[in-house]
């Protein structure tokens, strides 16, 4: 089995599978053959692992966007538009771009426009439930953050992925609103999941379609 083994100041020995490839964590002095033993025992769950997720990675490399493709965009389907000149950007045509672009280049088109949005939208909708929910937060900036959708500092800063422009509606406004009931929650009890359905009921089938949202962008590889 190839493998990447990497030594750390840890008591146990721990296997990690990653786009398509094996890791080894190990304490620093643990020998190479006691690794090997500990691998032996695990090989039908590492085969079984790495079997899915080769498949994954080779289904997120693979994808690519092209002229006439559609994306998402607060729910909706648009399509990508070659228009001469330079300009990027969102009509209610679709996103429109430079001819002759490369389908990293288009992705890349794609994400300025997504981020521009959000920039636009997102301080909108917080400045709306701000005052809807009597919370003052200090700022709003908008990130390349992969693995939350939004956060909160202590200070009341918010932060928000622009990956958020390709959720619905109703998820934007969760994701809003999970922010700012932050301000006074600083935490997910009771008191906090109930002020965020004082002003979003149906909020648990926003958490799912953004959970499904999510697994479906790790697809496509823009996480």
């Amino acid at each position: 089995m190839t493998y990447k083994l990497f030594r750390t100041n840890r008591k146990t020995c721990a296997i990690y599978v990653r786009d398509g490839a094996v890791e080894v964590h190990a304490p620093r002095r643990m020998p190479q053959a006691e690794i090997e033993g500990f691998l032996a025992v695990k090989s039908d769950w590492i085969q079984e692992k790495l079997a899915l997720s080769t498949a994954l990675f080779e289904q997120r490399t693979s994808f690519s966007l092209t002229y006439g493709d559609t994306v998402r965009y607060l729910g909706d389907l648009y399509p990508i538009l070659a228009q001469p000149g330079k300009q990027v950007g969102l009509s209610p045509d679709g996103f429109f771009m430079p001819p002759d672009l490369t389908p990293e280049e288009i992705k890349a088109a794609c994400v300025q426009i997504y981020r521009r949005s959000a920039k636009s939208v997102l301080p909108q909708k917080v400045q709306r439930f701000a005052e809807q929910m009597d919370v003052l937060p200090r700022n709003v900036k908008i990130t390349s953050a992969k693995t939350r959708w939004g956060s909160c500092s202590a200070r009341g800063n918010l932060c928000f992925s622009w990956q958020v422009m390709m959720a619905g509606e109703p998820e934007v406004d969760y994701i809003v609103i999970h922010e700012l009931a932050h301000l006074k929650e600083l935490n997910h009890g009771p008191q906090f999941w109930a002020l965020v359905e004082k002003f979003l009921p149906e909020y648990e089938t926003c958490k799912d379609r953004l959970n499904a949202l999510q697994d479906q962008l790790r697809l496509e590889n823009w996480t």
